[in-house]
Order: C-alpha cells, then sequence, then structure tokens
C-alpha cells in the first residue's frame, strides 16, 4: 500500500473532474477526473527519483486488475459463461456447448491468473501521439472490454441460430445474466432446449443420369446416418464429400454450391433429408472429363517463350523445351495425369506434390481448359492440361554461421559453406558438397583438471570436415518398387564424408563414413528411412600421455576407442502430426533399428588367440541398438494461434554389443544431463546407474567415464505465451544410463530393473525463450533435486544456454 501511495504522488492532475465535452470521467481517491488528465512521468525521471521504488511499482501497476481505468457508469466485462439446459439428453453436449461459446463478443481482455497487465501499458500511451509510453501501448497494451460494449440481443440471437443449425426446432430459448462485482460484470447465457430432432430417412438423387448415378455410387461413404441428430454442420461437410467422389471421377467443373437439401420434418421430432442436383447448374458441371493432351513445360515464366517451341513427344507427353536440364522421363515419373484417362483430382494433387518434392522447382501449377477442337463422346468431355514449371537456380553456394550446440556438451561457433547442384545427371538427381567446421569448448568447473598435468583437458574441440551426398529422386534397386499413391516422391542416397577432430591435451581422431540407403513418405506424417550399407571407420591419430594414462586406467574406454570399424545397417521410422497445426494434440514418435558386423562376422577372419575378428586387415564392431523417441504437445487454449502447451518427451536407447564386440563403440553410447537432457546436470556429469567418479577434479576421466549402454530419460514442460517473441517455460526432468554388464571400475553401473526409477537423476526449473520463429534462443535455469547416488554435489541452478527447444 505504501508503495502504491508513493506512485499517485508521482501522477499530477490538469484537471479538477468536470465533464469536457463527451469526454469519459475516471474515480480517482473519491474524486472525479478526465481519463486522459492522468498522465505518467518519464520512466527516466521515475528512475532517477525513485530508484529504489519504481520495479515494485510498475509490478504492482502491471499486476492490477484493470477496473481502476473503467468509467464510472461503466463496468469492466470479464467473460461469459454458457449453459444448455433440457428436460432430455442432449446429444453432443459439450460440441454444442463450445461452438455456442464461439458466437459470443466481445472478447474480455486477456488476463494471467486474474491480471490484465496489458490494460496498465495502454494506459500509459493514452492521450500520446509519441514517446515510449505510446509505443509501448501500441505494441503491448490493450484497450478495456467494457459491459456496455457487450450485445446480449445480438449474441442471443446467434445462439438461437446455431442451435437450429444442431436440430434444435421446437422453441429454443436463450436467456442473458449480467452479475456485477465491484468495477467488474459477467454476462452469462443460459440455453433452454428440447428433444432435438433426428434424421429419418436419407434420399439420394434418382434420376438416370451419369451425374445422379455417381453421386449414388458414393453413397456407401455417407457421412449423413439414420437416428443421428440434425446437423447442417455435417450436411455441408456431405456435400463437400460428394464433391470430391466426382472430382475423382471426371467432374472437374463440379462444384459444392450445385448440390442441395430438401428436408422435410415429420412428427416424433424426426427428418426426412432429400439431397438433389440443382437444375440450373452449367452444363460443363455435369459432365465428366477425359484428357486429352497432357504438356509438360520446365522453364516456364513471366515471359514464357516456350509456347513458339516445337514439343518432345515422350510416352504421349508433349515435353518442352528440351532435355538439356531434364530429362523427359524425371518429369514424368513424377506425373500422374496420364493422357486418355480420366481426369481424377487425387492425381493432379499428387502430380503437384511430388514435383515439388524433387527440389528443383520454385513454383508448379497445372492449368486445364476444355479441348475445343475434340468434341464430347458418350456424355464425357475432354480437357488439355498444362503443367507448368519455374526452376530454382540450378547451382548455387551458400554459407552460415553457426552456433553449434551438442548433446556432449559441447558448444561453440561454426560454420558451413555449401554448394548444391539441383539437376547433377539431369534427372532431377540433387549433389550437396558440404565443408564445415567448428570451434567448440565445454564448460569446465573450478577446480576441474587432469590430476598428473593439473590442467583442464579435453574441454577445448576443433573440427573441420567435408561431405556429399547425392540424392536420386526414386528408388535405385535390383527389383522395381513404385509408391503409386504416395504425394511424395521417394529417394535413393549415396553418402560419403571426412572429418577431422581434435580434443586438446587429450587426442586427434580421423572419421570416415560411406553410407547408401533409401528415404520415403507413405503420407505426410509418416516418413521411413532405410540405410542398408552405413559404414563409419574412426581413426584414433595423436594422443598425449594424459590419454594415454587415462586408456591404462579404464580398459573398457581403451577398447571402446580402439575397436572404430561399425559396418552398420539401420532403419529409423518417423511419425509426427505437428504439421496440423489446427490440432490440440500433436505427436511426434521416431523409432529406429541399427544392426552392426553381423554381416561382416560371416566373413571375417580370426585376429589371433584372443583378439576380435576382422575384416579388411580391421577389427569391426557387432552389435544391436534400438532408439524410440516419444513426444506430446498438447495445447491447453482452443485457440490455434497460442503457444501455451503441455509439453513432455520419453526416450528410451539400448544397445546390445556381442560376437566381436564386448563394449559399444565410443561414439555409440548414451550420456545423460546437458542443456537438452536433464538440464540441472552437466553433459555426461549423470551416471552409469549409481556410480560416482571418486575424483571429482579429473575432468577428462569422468567425462569420458560416464557413459553407458541404456538410457532412459522423461521430460515434462509448460510452456506460455508472456508478451510477443517472449515465451516462458516451468520444466521437470528425470534420467540417467546404465551399463548392460557389470564393470568392477564402475561399482553400480549395471542395470537393474527392480530399482532403476530410484537412480534417476532429476531436475526441475523455469526459463524464458525468445522465439522469432526462424530463430529460439533459449535460457534455462535448473535446480538439482536428486541425483542417481543421492544428494547432487552441487545445490546451485545450473544455467543453460542454448539455440532451439529442447524438444
Amino acid at each position: 500500500m505504501a508503495v502504491m501511495t508513493k506512485l499517485m504522488t508521482l501522477m499530477r492532475t490538469t484537471s479538477k473532474g468536470r465533464r469536457v465535452g463527451g469526454r469519459e470521467e475516471v474515480s480517482w481517491q473519491g474524486k472525479k477526473a478526465d481519463k486522459s488528465s492522468f498522465q505518467l512521468l518519464s520512466p527516466y525521471k521515475l528512475l532517477n527519483a525513485y530508484p529504489h521504488t519504481l520495479l515494485p511499482c510498475i509490478l504492482l501497476l502491471a499486476g492490477c486488475s484493470g477496473t481502476r481505468f473503467v468509467p464510472e457508469n461503466d463496468k469492466l466485462y470479464t467473460g461469459s459463461a454458457v449453459k444448455v439446459t433440457s428436460p432430455y439428453k442432449v446429444p453432443n453436449e459439450t460440441a454444442l456447448t463450445t461452438e455456442l461459446e464461439s458466437v459470443i463478443t466481445p472478447k474480455p481482455n486477456a488476463s494471467i491468473l486474474g491480471l490484465r497487465p496489458k490494460l496498465y501499458f495502454w494506459h500509459m500511451g493514452e492521450g500520446k501521439t509519441k514517446g515510449l509510453g505510446k509505443w509501448i501501448a501500441d505494441k503491448y497494451g490493450e484497450a478495456p472490454v467494457l459491459l456496455s460494449q457487450v450485445d446480449t440481443q445480438k449474441v442471443k440471437n446467434l445462439m438461437l441460430n446455431r442451435l437450429y443449425n444442431n436440430g434444435f426446432f421446437a422453441g429454443p430459448v436463450v436467456q442473458s445474466k449480467v452479475t456485477a462485482k465491484g468495477r467488474a460484470a459477467t454476462v452469462d447465457y443460459t440455453a433452454k432446449v428440447q428433444k432435438a430432432y433426428t434424421i429419418k430417412e436419407i434420399h439420394f438423387p434418382d434420376r438416370d443420369t451419369l451425374i445422379d448415378n455417381d453421386i449414388r455410387k458414393a453413397q456407401a461413404g455417407s457421412l449423413l446416418k439414420v437416428g443421428d441428430p440434425y446437423n447442417l454442420n455435417v450436411l455441408i461437410a456431405e456435400r463437400t464429400r460428394i464433391d470430391n467422389a466426382l472430382k475423382q471421377t471426371g467432374y472437374y467443373y463440379f462444384a459444392p454450391d450445385y448440390l442441395l437439401y430438401e428436408v422435410d420434418s415429420t412428427e416424433h421430432n424426426t427428418v426426412d433429408v432429400y439431397l438433389r442436383v440443382k437444375g440450373s447448374i452449367p452444363k460443363r458441371a455435369a459432365k465428366p472429363y477425359v484428357l486429352n493432351r497432357v504438356t509438360l513445360n520446365t522453364r516456364f515464366g513471366l515471359t514464357d517463350t516456350t509456347e513458339s517451341i516445337k514439343p518432345i513427344l515422350y510416352q504421349k507427353y508433349r515435353y518442352v523445351p528440351d532435355e538439356k536440364v531434364f530429362k523427359a522421363r524425371a518429369i514424368t515419373r513424377a506425373t500422374f495425369l496420364y493422357p486418355d484417362s480420366l481426369y481424377r483430382r487425387r492425381r493432379q494433387d499428387q502430380t503437384l506434390s511430388r514435383l515439388m518434392s524433387l527440389g528443383t522447382f520454385k513454383f508448379v501449377d497445372i492449368q486445364f481448359r476444355p479441348a475445343r477442337q475434340k468434341p464430347d463422346s458418350a456424355g464425357y468431355g475432354f480437357l488439355n492440361a498444362q503443367v507448368r514449371m519455374t526452376q530454382l537456380k540450378r547451382k548455387s553456394w551458400r554459407s552460415e554461421l553457426q552456433w553449434v550446440t551438442k548433446t556432449n556438451g559441447f558448444s561453440g561457433p561454426g560454420f558451413t559453406v555449401q554448394f548444391r547442384n539441383r539437376s547433377a545427371l539431369r534427372g532431377a538427381e540433387q549433389l550437396l558438397v558440404n565443408l564445415n567446421g567448428a570451434f567448440e569448448t565445454r564448460q569446465v568447473g573450478r577446480g576441474q583438471t587432469d590430476a598428473a598435468s593439473g590442467t583442464a583437458l579435453g574441454v577445448t574441440s576443433y573440427e573441420l570436415g567435408i561431405n556429399a551426398q547425392l540424392l536420386v529422386p526414386r528408388f535405385i534397386a535390383p527389383f522395381d518398387i513404385k509408391l503409386r499413391e504416395s504425394d511424395f516422391q521417394p529417394r535413393t542416397t549415396f553418402g560419403a564424408g571426412y572429418r577431422y577432430v581434435g580434443r586438446r591435451g587429450l587426442f586427434q581422431e580421423d572419421f570416415f563414413n560411406l553410407n547408401y540407403g533409401y528415404s520415403w513418405k507413405t503420407k505426410i506424417t509418416n516418413e521411413h528411412t532405410f540405410k542398408p550399407i552405413d559404414l563409419q571407420f574412426v581413426r584414433l591419430g595423436s594422443r598425449t600421455d594424459a590419454f594415454d594414462r587415462l586408456l591404462d586406467d579404464k580398459p573398457f574406454l581403451r577398447t571402446s576407442f580402439l575397436q572404430q570399424f561399425i559396418p552398420a545397417t539401420s532403419y529409423l521410422y518417423t511419425y509426427n502430426t505437428q504439421m496440423y497445426e489446427q490440432r490440440r494434440n500433436q505427436v511426434y514418435f521416431t523409432g529406429g533399428i541399427e544392426l552392426a558386423g553381423n554381416l561382416a562376422s560371416l566373413f571375417g577372419q580370426s585376429g589371433g588367440t584372443g583378439k576380435p575378428d576382422e575384416i579388411f586387415g580391421q577389427a569391426f564392431s557387432q552389435y544391436t541398438k534400438v532408439d524410440l523417441e516419444f513426444r506430446n504437445y498438447f495445447r491447453v487454449s482452443q485457440d490455434p494461434r497460442s503457444g501455451n502447451k503441455i509439453a513432455t518427451r520419453v526416450l528410451v536407447g539400448l544397445g546390445m554389443p556381442y560376437g566381436n564386440s564386448s563394449i559399444m563403440p565410443y561414439l555409440k553410447q548414451y550420456g545423460s544431463g546437458g542443456p537438452n537432457s536433464v538440464r540441472a546436470f552437466a553433459a555426461r556429469e549423470l551416471g552409469p546407474g549409481t556410480y560416482k567418479p571418486v575424483d571429482q577434479t579429473q575432468t577428462a576421466a569422468n567425462f569420458y567415464d560416464q557413459v553407458g549402454d541404456l538410457r532412459f530419460e522423461a521430460n515434462a514442460e509448460y510452456r506460455q505465451d508472456l508478451i510477443p517473441y517472449v515465451k516462458g517455460a516451468l520444466f521437470i526432468d528425470a534420467g540417467n544410463v546404465w551399463l548392460v554388464k557389470e564393470d568392477p571400475d564402475r561399482p553400480g553401473s549395471k542395470f537393474e530393473a527392480k530399482s532403476f526409477l530410484q537412480q534417476l537423476g532429476v531436475g526441475a526449473g523455469a526459463g524464458l525463450r525468445i522465439d522469432v520463429q526462424f530463430l529460439v534462443i533459449r535460457l534455462d535455469a535448473a535446480y538439482p533435486l536428486r541425483a542417481p547416488y543421492g544428494t547432487p554435489l552441487s545445490q546451485s541452478p545450473r544455467l543453460n544456454l542454448a539455440i532451439g527447444y529442447p524438444f
């Protein structure tokens, strides 16, 4: 109260409360004053005059309920509630209530826990044409929504309309009630209805015509069911369904509006529904069409000059302008409009999607025109189709600077230079060559050094690499595979790369990879990636004495580092519904399996007594690895634009070495902790199991020590919109890694099903995210609640600065 009183003294009044013209008056400590007379001093003057009270004052005012900005003879409108009552059971009552709520206007001011800070921001700019207050008001403010602005009669009429649309024809009544509390008020609506009308009979068109016959063929999938409540939205959806069915059978010019319903109410609250084709529709809308001529133009532009070029005839297609950039068969493979075939909208959409998924065109569209020189035949018309494709630049260079953040805790600046050829072999094959590098560091606590040398080891990493990919837009396989029903072009991928990594004070490594595989989508939510050949070879180069001592102390680490030839086969399945932005609940799932060394073991030669088998003179790894990830995003608000959601994630991973391997290769092992994992702990600070390093100062040893064959993590996060481009979050994380086999040097590291939940590291915290769509900067503060071995070594919160969301 003392803070509020002090703030009041910072305001000055230029009027003594009399009404001036038609301007509103407000009440302030029992006095009336023109609303425009209240002005805030400059924030800079406030800061100089009252440096110790400015922040509390702003927070207090920003958190006020907003009723003090309401004119004397009005009230702040704070929202409405809707209730449906009936002596009978109301079908789909929840959906009906939601529909009635959707017509309520105006929407009340946004509030956070009952507070309305946007009203205060609006007041800061009232009566101003420029300045900081005006900018804040325009950017973040919101004028008060008053009770006098609520037109209850209009709302009630709209609600009655929605009730009729839902089959409540027997005299529905909507009543409104205003409830005032202080300077605020709510308006509640009650809809009183009788029994809803239901559908008794459904009659489809019965004329002996082509179009009526095709409509009757679509009756089996009708959305209208005998016994269902009458619902206008369902009738509209049924018209759209029938139109889509007709579009698949040649009716290019038909439209949903050409269908009409006749509804006849009968006794006992039932109706008969008659579906008819309007008698006044255009003649061309009532007949199906066959494709006559299909032209494929791969060089279309706003100033197109290909009309005068003589086309190439290829498999009945007219192909222009030539095959210098794209071979005709590369385009026809992605085209599903066939000359002399019935027009189908599904094939039109599929052609557009396939051609765009090639990644070589900027725009693709299709024009259909009647074939004037070919007369109708047996009631069928003919269409000429022209597929127009605007090319992207065939060859391009791209460079970018990045901030690299890795799961192992290393982060730092990086760069990528990319060359792309979008039709390397004239078949829309994309060739990508990337040159990339990074200089990364890993945060080390005070005193964390190597015991022998006294220096911080392995906290600086630099790398330089080059890789190339050839993406071929078709399956290249011993047998023919065609996905005719998919909207997406399958790809065969060839890849090769080299990467050099140096860890200061420890070692240098060379990474080589060679792979061949396939990727395809059966539908927009489902993606498959299969790599029958995925070869990786890691060569450990020069090593320091400190790293040699580490390998001598950790036999498992020596084995996992030195045995690094991985001949693998992998498969990954992804299911993702996040592209459906209207859905309140979105799901993301990935499941992958990787098999290594099994085929090599059939041809491997013994490396000698007690040594692993070799192929091409090199010992190879043998294991099976399974990874599962499940995410769920539930939007709290029904508004699809809202970012208020509950996000959850579960990660499960298991690697099983066998045969030629006793330990998983190091780069295939799991770690836990870090900015995208359990955020209250550093990267690879958790596990394996309850293992706790004896000497916490040996950074390098601990970092390479705390990995495992099995991982389990769970995260939950509530995300809240605060102000434009700024979001807040509250979260809790839990996770750990374990070994499949016991390691005497790391006691407590083996996985035990009965006790693994008690061995999870747990942390919780809060964060801020600056989200400007193309870039997300995230700052999380996480507090450790429990370590796998008991009380966490540090009770202080850990700050994580990262790019992008954690999941």
